[in-house]
């Protein structure tokens, strides 16, 4: 019955709309920040919002009842990866500030729900091998640009700790490669 309600053409329609909304936010969240980007690395400092583009371009085919695999791999690997590290960077300024901006705990439930929305539509998404290693080069060369190139999204009070968040979120790459293995490419191979 939930697949019915999530490929219903209005609650896709929905989906569309607050992603696309979400995605100028994130944006705009980032204008200050691009600006001080060299023009090559700007296709890689704004994570989130690019990750929610991805998804609303999929939402797009859904609407239109079609699959795009390669925008599924990579909508799904980012909205798991970036929401995940989203909630996990705001929820470490809160215990380095002791206290957050009314946005970061927005911030908090918008990533959380990335993150969600992915899983959820994973049984809609055809996903292959060759799909997730696309999104997983795409994914881990974004982490090298973050934290060798240093373009990651600037966290003033998380400054002192950019090596160990490199290593999680190196990590958190690697479990996201897993969860969209595990729940579209593997799931598929074993129930077509």
């Amino acid at each position: 019955m939930y697949r019915a309600i999530l490929m219903d053409k209005r609650v896709l329609l929905i989906l569309f709309l607050i992603n696309l909304l979400g995605t100028v936010y994130g944006y705009y969240w980032y204008s200050w920040q691009l600006e001080i980007t060299p023009p090559h690395f700007l296709l890689f400092v704004p994570d989130s919002p690019t990750a929610s583009l991805f998804f609303v371009i999929v939402l797009a085919f859904f609407l239109m009842d079609r699959n795009a695999p390669y925008i599924e791999a990579l909508a799904f690997l980012t909205l798991f990866k970036y929401g995940i590290w989203a909630v996990v960077m705001n929820i470490l300024t809160l215990y380095i500030e002791g206290s957050l901006q009314p946005e970061a705990y927005m911030l908090i439930f918008s990533h959380g729900a990335m993150a969600l929305q992915g899983l959820l539509y994973a049984p809609f998404y055809q996903i292959k091998m060759r799909h997730l290693t696309i999104a997983g080069i795409w994914t881990l060369h974004n982490d090298v640009i973050d934290y060798v190139f240093e373009m990651m999204p600037i966290y003033h009070s998380l400054t002192d700790y950019l090596n160990e968040i490199g290593y999680f979120t190196f990590w958190l790459s690697i479990l996201s490669i897993g969860i969209v293995y595990f729940f579209s490419v593997r799931s598929r191979h074993y129930h077509p």
